[in-house]
């Protein structure tokens, strides 16, 4: 159990986490600071450096057993952030407003439990991991050589979902979180003087078209395996000048799928529409493919266990607004483990995730870390 000093310890902890966001691929000073706050509790080892900038603190009991491995996040985003808290971002157009400061103290508070009372079998793995936000960093993970020496049997997180009643955990058995995948469309023309646009090859049109068309390969509203989406995030015609024809367009168009194979012709179907417009237009194509994520899905016998330690220490679960259209790249430990994703409430009417006035709420760290030590307990057992 954590002590009133654990939670006065680990709140000033994430706090300080928050002041000091980094963004994908750059999180050196925070993976620093965990390995920091890992060595006092003595694991057996601390590895670094995993898929990047990862850390992960191994608690071996010494007898054979099931490894099982708990996930945190160590990036932030690209947002300025808009709190009046004395532990606001300092580092500007930037802040950790997904919650992974939270997350990342949930699973140090696991690591101060676990080194208390330590598990009678098997191994349990505290892994801080890079890149989350742009989806490169768990493949990045699994991909490390050092991965093989902590390859997990069973695999858990726990994410903030803002919508749900404090301290209630949303998940469900099979899809949770949608396949997603950024693709950036740029067509090419040739730029003119706006008194004569005749001479030069604009993509007003084709852009404006384009985004029409994209918008109708939507498909069904429910999330499941027939589900497809396309989200324009972006648009950009030729250069702010009364005086220029553009020669060049930028579209960004984000695509989310209930399955892998699903993306993969989503995306051939998008590629396909867009060198169909350009070439109506007499235009270039090229593309550029970013934040792709696949799928997460939770394992029926993960899920289980899970709700099984949810049901021991009283936490309410359900499948209220799961699976979701946000993407995971937590999905990619589950494709050789036996994993769950749980989505922790913060209450109803808090600050949804990625907008610039969203903050952690404190008061969820003991309860995450409670679900997580249950979890390891159930599976390993305590010396």
């Amino acid at each position: 159990m954590l002590t009133n000093t654990d939670l006065m310890e680990l709140t000033a902890f994430r706090r300080e986490l928050h002041r000091h966001p980094e963004l994908s691929g750059e999180e050196l000073q925070t993976a620093d600071t965990i390995v920091d706050a890992l060595k006092p509790l003595s694991p057996t080892r601390i590895l670094t450096g995993l898929g990047g900038h990862g850390v992960a603190a191994i608690f071996d009991s010494g007898t054979d057993g099931p490894t099982v491995l708990f996930r945190a996040e160590l990036d932030a985003l690209p947002i300025e952030e808009h709190n009046d808290i004395e532990w606001s971002s300092q580092i500007s157009g930037k802040s950790h407003v997904c919650g992974h400061d939270g997350h990342m103290t949930m699973l140090l508070a696991l690591g101060r439990l676990v080194s208390r009372q330590p598990v009678a079998q098997g191994r349990v793995i505290l892994m801080f991991q890079p890149a989350e936000e742009d989806g490169t960093g768990a493949k990045a993970v699994v991909a490390d050589p050092l991965y093989k020496e902590i390859q997990a049997d069973w695999a858990f997180a726990i994410h903030i979902e803002p919508g749900q009643p404090f301290g209630h955990v949303s998940t469900c058995a099979g899809l949770i979180n949608c396949a997603s995948l950024g693709l950036k469309i740029k067509l090419i023309g040739k730029t003119a003087h706006a008194a004569d646009p005749e001479d030069g090859v604009s993509p007003t049109q084709a852009v404006a078209k384009l985004i029409s068309a994209l918008d109708r390969l939507k498909r069904g509203k429910k999330i499941d395996h027939d589900f497809r989406m396309v989200t324009i995030t972006h648009v950009q015609i030729g250069e702010p000048s009364f005086g220029v024809t553009p020669g060049n367009g930028v579209l960004y168009a984000t695509m989310r799928t209930g399955k892998d194979d699903a993306m993969d012709n989503l995306e051939t179907a998008v590629r396909n529409l867009a060198i169909a417009v350009a070439n109506e237009s007499n235009l270039g194509v090229e593309f550029e493919v970013s934040d792709n994520f696949a799928v997460s899905i939770n394992d029926a016998d993960a899920y289980e266990i899970a709700a099984t330690a949810m049901e021991a220490i009283g936490v309410t679960y359900g499948d209220e607004g799961v699976p979701m259209r946000a993407s995971e790249d937590f999905g990619v430990f589950g494709w050789k483990a036996k994993a769950a994703m749980l989505c922790l409430g913060p209450g109803k009417g808090y600050a949804a995730l990625h907008n610039p006035d969203y903050d952690f709420p404190d008061d969820l760290i003991p309860i995450g870390s409670a679900i997580f030590d249950r979890i390891a307990r159930d599976l390993l057992g305590t010396a």
